[in-house]
């Protein structure tokens, strides 16, 4: 039920919000990418544990580039 709770709100974000901010993710696939699969092949806890840690990655020192769901 979190899990599908989770993906949901990623689906509202990715639909509602991410259209009117200015394209600038420096990693491939972007993070609510990542995020939505993480949480689909690992579920909720380890999901929102794996995409924490990636969008705590996303700042201006990090080179960014691919990096996919482990």
């Amino acid at each position: 039920m979190l899990k599908k709770a989770a993906l949901f709100l990623i689906r509202v974000y990715r639909n509602c919000i991410s259209p009117y901010k200015p394209a600038c993710c420096r990693f491939v696939p972007t993070c609510s990418a990542y995020a939505y699969e993480a949480f689909e092949k690992y579920g909720f806890c380890k999901g929102l544990y794996l995409s924490i840690r990636r969008i705590l990655k996303c700042h201006p020192f990090h080179k960014g580039g691919y990096d996919p769901v482990p």
